[in-house]
């Protein structure tokens, strides 16, 4: 439920990329700074501990729907991915992304207290979370704003649902499904949230 994340991060990481990623599957030429500045909400510093020592990763995240829609959503992502590369195949899934996850209305249907992920390099942090779960996800958008998020990771390898859901949510871009193999996939479950932005009511605040 929405209730169970702080609005405060609701508002900065989820309500601000919605708008970005509705402007540009609307064909609007969104500055190039904008996006850049947009891709803070996304790739968090992902900080993990175990056999392989104390690691820092930066990691794409991203939203992902509640457990009774993720077959809903793997089907209209595999759909689109099926019908393979094609002129205009980024621009349909931005519009694809809208009406599943960003869209008006789709707030009921997202998992606010989980976030999603890909393992692309199957080194430090795969290694850690085999051995340790514990993680801990370090947004920043320059120059004051911080996120700190402390939880659980799982890893999903191929042949479940988690792992073709959020291989696909992120193939709409661009379709690779011959690598999901080589692709494990984590879903981080957010237990504490501190709001560590150089303001009054931040530095290391707890929001959850």
């Amino acid at each position: 439920m929405t209730a169970e994340i702080p609005e405060a991060f609701i508002q900065w990481a989820y309500q601000g990329r919605a708008k970005l990623i509705q402007r540009q599957a609307s064909g609007e030429k969104v500055p190039g700074h904008e996006i850049f500045l947009g891709f803070t909400r996304h790739n968090p510093a992902i900080v993990s501990y175990g056999p392989a020592g104390l690691n820092a990763s930066i990691k794409g995240v991203g939203y992902i729907p509640k457990q009774q829609y993720l077959q809903e959503y793997l089907n209209a992502y595999m759909e689109h991915i099926n019908h393979g590369w094609r002129d205009g195949y980024s621009d349909r899934g931005l519009q694809l992304l809208v009406r599943t996850l960003y869209g008006p209305g789709c707030e009921k249907r997202t998992d606010f207290p989980r976030l999603g992920s890909l393992e692309l390099a199957r080194d430090h942090s795969y290694t850690n979370f085999k051995a340790n779960d514990t993680v801990t996800l370090l947004f920043y958008e320059p120059p004051v704003i911080s996120f700190e998020i402390r939880g659980k990771a799982c890893i999903y390898e191929p042949g479940t649902l988690y792992h073709r859901l959020i291989n696909a949510q992120h193939d709409v871009h661009h379709p690779r499904p011959e690598r999901w193999a080589e692709r494990p996939a984590y879903v981080f479950t957010i237990e504490e949230m501190f709001d560590n932005s150089a303001f009054k009511k931040g530095f290391g605040t707890r929001l959850l």
